[in-house]
């Protein structure tokens, strides 16, 4: 991959997620690529990881609305958090304050790659590397 390619599509974190103390299943060893992004060793691990985040806000946040999961996800300090939700709602096919239920892998499953595109301009994955990574966080 060139350095052209997307940083969350390089990383195999396409939800640009932020390195922490947690170690995520399938994190790449060597996390010396990137001073702030988690590094995967395979997009599906990356996958599953924004999707393990998307069910956390859900399980213990309680957010429920694409404005409000994006607005946790993607803070106005460093984005247009109204636009955001606005393009993921309307990959849903809902309102920005309507109440979506993610532990619907259907859903799920339609939420990440709208935040794949967004994160990182494309949307490369296929749809079966995509349930496959819900499935994964679903488990």
């Amino acid at each position: 991959m060139t350095t052209t390619t997307p940083r969350g599509i390089r990383n195999n974190n396409p939800g640009n997620i932020d390195r922490t103390a947690e170690r995520w299943q399938g994190m790449a060893a060597d996390q010396s690529g990137d001073p702030r992004f988690v590094v995967f060793s395979e997009p599906k691990w990356g996958l599953r990881a924004l999707a393990k985040v998307l069910l956390s806000y859900q399980r213990k946040h309680g957010l429920r609305t694409p404005a409000a999961i994006i607005g946790r996800w993607a803070p106005p300090s460093e984005n247009n958090t109204g636009a955001y939700a606005r393009q993921v709602a309307a990959a849903l096919g809902v309102g920005v304050d309507d109440q979506i239920d993610l532990q619907n892998p259907d859903t799920l499953a339609r939420i990440v790659p709208a935040i794949v595109a967004h994160e990182n301009g494309q949307q490369p994955y296929s749809a079966d590397l995509i349930a496959q990574a819900v499935r994964l966080a679903l488990e």
